[in-house]
């Protein structure tokens, strides 16, 4: 399992991803699931991908390929015109990869099942987020949607859900991503540290990728301690259960 957490801010895009694999309670291992491509001046894209490990690695090689000898091989995600035109590729290049990998149909691709969130803006239209289902069909954020979560998302969720503002800066938007992973980390073994996060700046074309966090990350351990800090207190200043 994973998570990943794609948010759109009128000041533009915030990507977070964790980097725990696992194949059983005794075997995780870390793997990169962010991942970006840019051209100066005309565009810039992430994709987060949560699912089988062998999907995600493969729809990625694909894009790369495509993207390294544009020439050769068309179509890619460096001269589709749109957004919407690179999430329609990178569906339609997922579901061919999960029908690729069965045998006997629906039933036999079902294990391999992936899904993604891809995020940019392309020269002429605006900073936009999609998230991309196993299907091959995808949906757009939307100012009633302002963000994407794959993976293990019930943890992580309630806090967005309460304290997402389209006008907090990247720097807030980092502390409240933070606090719902380690949400997510503390009830869910199979999402784990390093993180790895990356802001995009509307209209810049430029993507602004942050160092990864590792466990000992100072900021990230205050943010863990302070959270439950204030949960506790907080709960303790909520009015008693009165017994009738």
């Amino acid at each position: 399992m994973t998570y990943c957490v794609g948010l759109y801010l009128n000041r533009g895009l915030v990507f977070m991803s964790d980097t725990r694999t696992n194949a059983g309670v005794d075997n995780f291992s870390t793997t990169k699931k962010m991942f970006s491509w840019d051209v100066p001046g005309d565009r810039a894209i992430t994709i987060m991908t949560a699912g089988n490990l062998a999907t995600t690695q493969a729809l990625i090689s694909i894009l790369e390929e495509r993207s390294k000898i544009p020439t050769e091989r068309k179509p890619t995600i460096l001269e589709l015109p749109t957004m919407f035109e690179v999430a329609r590729f990178v569906g339609a290049t997922l579901k061919q990869v999960i029908q690729g990998g069965g045998e006997d149909g629906q039933s036999a691709t079902s294990a391999f099942k992936a899904s993604v969130i891809v995020g940019g803006q392309i020269k002429g239209g605006m900073p936009t987020l999609f998230l991309v289902y196993p299907e091959g069909n995808f949906i757009e954020v939307t100012e009633d949607a302002p963000f994407f979560q794959i993976g293990e998302t019930k943890y992580g969720k309630p806090i967005l859900v309460r304290a997402y503002d389209p006008d907090m800066s990247f720097e807030d938007a980092i502390k409240l991503l933070m606090v719902s992973f380690d949400s997510t980390i503390k009830a869910n073994l199979s999402v784990g540290l390093p993180l790895d996060m990356q802001f995009y700046g509307k209209d810049s074309f430029a993507l602004d990728t942050q160092p990864r966090v590792t466990i000992d990350d100072p900021y990230y351990q205050s943010i863990s301690t302070n959270w439950g800090d204030a949960l506790r207190n907080a709960l303790m200043h909520l009015p008693s259960y009165q017994r009738k």
